[in-house]
């Protein structure tokens, strides 16, 4: 075997072994078997809530359990592949054996960095703002394409995307948009999204094609799901109606089916259009409503509380967290990791893991330095 695969091997092996460990593997076939046994239990359903938490931590487990049995499966069979195919002299073979490897150890790298979404709400749904700054339409534009990333990362993942609401701009672009995005730790990959994002380009709106920056914000907050009760009160919001704005039906358009809801206290937004029913808007605002609430006191028993929102921020130069040059240069450069891709377009497609990972990883472990912003 090949000096370079060998030491692949060796690496993979050691990334699933620390798999093993961090999932503490001997307990976790007992916790395992302990959940089989409840959710065979005729009378697990008479307290649903209870039920549900089995199920979920049941499905988690077996899934990662199962996962880590198929990686040291596979594994055996790409290495057995790689030495029929030497002693065969067949270079086919060997190649297919090698790139069984290599995405053996892609796929035990993104599981690692998946044990470090542990905290309370890292598993939920999640809602994801897009908010264009000050700029017209080119900042209007700007937000249309971070919405649109955001979108194409959730359906590279398999994930399930539903626009809750957008506000069109004036000539181009939009004003804001709600994403909501389902799937198994949505939340815990897209929390570290949170900020002000920078754009530089050539402005295809300017005639003299003079070069732009241009700012949006993202404001990333967990679906509550039933495991986390929070009370608002209906009489610290004020509730609007109106029109919606985007694509529709003539119903749609003609009717103050969208809902708007204010919490006084701490100045939070939300609102909904997607439905032709203000009945149903009305639900999923609130919904939204008791996500950013709980958002909020996350944010504060995580001692990181900050008073105003990242759609409440100054949306402009000095607070980004990134930022994107497409011109004279290609480069997209965190500004809190250093992570950086010079393959813009790739990232406004949706390709994001690199700097999540990153980011997730320094908020665990800590450490880095103050990163120089670009040009």
């Amino acid at each position: 075997m090949r000096a370079e695969i060998q030491h692949l091997v060796e690496e993979t092996k050691q990334s699933v072994g620390l798999l093993r460990r961090h999932l503490d593997w001997d307990n976790a076939q007992r916790r395992l078997a302990e959940l089989n046994a409840q959710a065979e239990d005729p009378n697990l359903w008479n307290d649903a809530e209870a039920a549900q938490k089995v199920m979920r931590e049941r499905t988690s487990l077996e899934d990662q359990i199962s996962a880590i049995k198929r990686m040291e499966q596979d594994l055996e069979d790409a290495i057995t592949l790689i030495d029929l195919g030497e002693m065969e002299e067949d270079e086919g073979t060997v190649k297919e054996g090698e790139e069984a490897v290599r995405g053996l150890q892609a796929e035990a790298a993104r599981r690692q960095v998946e044990t470090l979404l542990s905290g309370e709400a890292d598993a939920n749904d999640t809602y994801v703002e897009v908010h264009s700054g000050a700029g017209g339409t080119e900042s209007q534009d700007w937000a249309n394409m971070l919405q649109r990333m955001y979108a194409r990362w959730a359906e590279r993942r398999k994930y399930k995307v539903e626009l809750l609401e957008m506000t069109d701009g004036e000539e181009a672009g939009i004003k804001s948009a709600t994403l909501l995005i389902k799937g198994h730790n949505a939340y815990g990959w897209l929390k570290t999204e949170s900020g002000v994002h920078r754009l530089v380009r050539i402005s295809p709106y300017d005639s003299n094609a003079r070069r732009h920056t241009s700012f949006a914000s993202v404001w990333v907050y967990p679906v509550v799901d039933d495991r986390i009760n929070i009370e608002v009160k209906e009489s610290d919001c004020r509730i609007d109606t109106f029109r919606s704005s985007g694509a529709g039906g003539q119903h749609v358009n003609t009717t103050d089916s969208a809902v708007r809801i204010t919490h006084i206290p701490t100045g939070i937004v939300v609102a909904c259009q997607q439905e032709r029913s203000q009945h149903k808007n009305r639900a999923t605002a609130w919904n939204m409503l008791r996500a950013r609430l709980y958002e909020l006191e996350l944010k504060k028993r995580e001692e990181k509380a900050n008073a105003e929102a990242a759609a409440k921020t100054d949306i402009a130069w000095g607070h980004q967290i990134r930022s994107y040059v497409l011109q004279p240069y290609q480069l997209v450069k965190d500004l809190r990791t250093g992570t950086q891709s010079t393959s813009p377009q790739d990232v406004l497609d949706g390709d994001l893991d690199p700097f999540m990972e990153a980011s997730l990883a320094q908020r665990v472990y800590g450490g880095g330095e103050e990163v120089e912003d670009i040009d």
